[in-house]
């Protein structure tokens, strides 16, 4: 079901934002014991986040928190979701725990991932004001 999740991830990258979940839901019916299936519940929170539905993204990144706890990228886009509907202490704990996993480098500053993810140039997907896709 890598397959899928891949093609999940290709269509959000390309500004196909609505393709992405039904991708990746797919793939979560036709694999539900996948070990992976951490990864496609982040890419349906992501997609959630990027249309500002926070609450609906918290709901999925939080089952792929639960999946795979070991994972960072968990952690950071709870804490960024976390931070948007204005939790006063949740998004330093998954920032933290996000550090801690992987390392200062990669979540040592907003900038940081934008300058190590290509996606993030490609202009239907780059982040607008307040975590929203622009045009």
């Amino acid at each position: 079901m890598g397959t899928l999740h891949e093609l999940g991830w290709c269509t959000l990258s390309t500004g196909s934002i609505e393709e992405a979940i039904p991708l990746a839901k797919q793939a979560i019916r036709l694999s539900p014991r996948d070990p992976d299936i951490g990864w496609r519940y982040l890419l349906i929170g992501t997609v959630h986040q990027l249309q500002s539905r926070t609450d609906e993204a918290i709901v999925w990144l939080e089952k792929g928190r639960s999946a795979i706890p070991a994972a960072p990228f968990h952690h950071s886009h709870l804490a960024s979701a976390y931070a948007l509907i204005g939790e006063p202490e949740r998004p330093a704990a998954e920032l933290a725990e996000a550090r801690r996993l992987a390392g200062e480098r990669p979540f040592s500053s907003i900038a940081q991932p934008k300058a190590t993810r290509r996606v993030w140039e490609v202009p239907q997907v780059r982040y607008g004001k307040a975590g929203m896709a622009e045009q």
